[in-house]
């Protein structure tokens, strides 16, 4: 299984992005789809993730500003940030939960900056 992540780039204090997440093929019965972030000399950390049933979990320090969503028919997981900080400034990976597996997408740069 392989997962492509794209919407990464340079924003500024304040802005949005959005971040999407799609599987190489068709799965059936994803478990629990979410993202991760990793910045610069710290470990990678959950950001959200979100159940097949739509339950969603979010970090204390994006609740509120980042919304996480699924497409089940489509095999995507998004995640929208608003009101973005600095501190957001990260590579995001987008991780799967498949059949007792876990998956990692390769990562997208997400650079908040003025």
């Amino acid at each position: 299984v392989q997962l492509q992540a794209s919407g990464g780039g340079l924003v500024q204090p304040g802005g949005s992005l959005r971040l999407s997440c799609a599987a190489s093929r068709s799965l059936f019965n994803i478990n629990t789809m979410g993202w991760y972030r990793q910045a610069p000399g710290k470990q990678r950390e959950l950001v959200a993730d979100i159940t097949s049933a739509g339950g969603t979990n979010y970090s204390d320090s994006v609740k509120g500003r980042f919304t996480i969503s699924r497409n089940n028919a489509k095999n995507t997981v998004d995640l929208q940030m608003n009101s973005l900080k600095a501190e957001d400034t990260a590579v995001y990976y987008c991780k799967i939960n498949y059949w007792f597996n876990d998956y990692w997408g390769q990562g997208t740069l997400v650079t908040v900056s003025s």
